[in-house]
């Protein structure tokens, strides 16, 4: 058996995923990603830790139990390290991890490009919805 070298071994399994199928494991990984609360803890912890209360009231609108299952999957995952402080009261932290810092540039990218073309959605969305309604009636 030839041996191969660490970037044979990464090629070889990038090859062996394939998100179209069913069961390949990394469209798990796509939904999670895909997750609008991910994406912004993503972005709001790109600028560094932040404790589990700033994480909340910088992700305006989600639920602390939303808060709560996106962090332990993104850490679950790998994307976010949480550091526990002992103190009165404990100290939660979250931080990214290097592959959850891999992801930034990439889910900042998404979010600008989100904010600078959704005036061309909306009016996307209200001709769709006029020309549908039209065909409705």
């Amino acid at each position: 058996m030839a041996t191969q070298t660490a970037a044979q071994r990464r090629e070889e399994a990038r090859l062996a995923y394939n998100a179209y199928l069913a069961g390949c494991p990394s469209r798990k990984l796509l939904d999670t990603l895909s997750d609008k609360w991910v994406s912004l803890v993503l972005a709001a912890l790109a600028d560094g830790p932040c404790r589990y209360s700033e994480l909340a009231r910088t992700v305006a609108g989600v639920s602390q139990k939303m808060l709560t299952q996106t962090l332990r999957t993104m850490e679950r995952d790998g994307l976010v390290s949480r550091t526990i402080t002992p103190s009165v009261p404990v100290r939660v932290d979250y931080r990214l991890t290097s592959l959850g810092e891999d992801l930034v540039p990439l889910m900042q990218a998404i979010k600008s490009w989100a904010e600078i073309h959704m005036d061309e959605v909306e009016a996307a969305r209200q001709a769709y919805d006029s020309s549908n309604a039209s065909g409705e009636a």
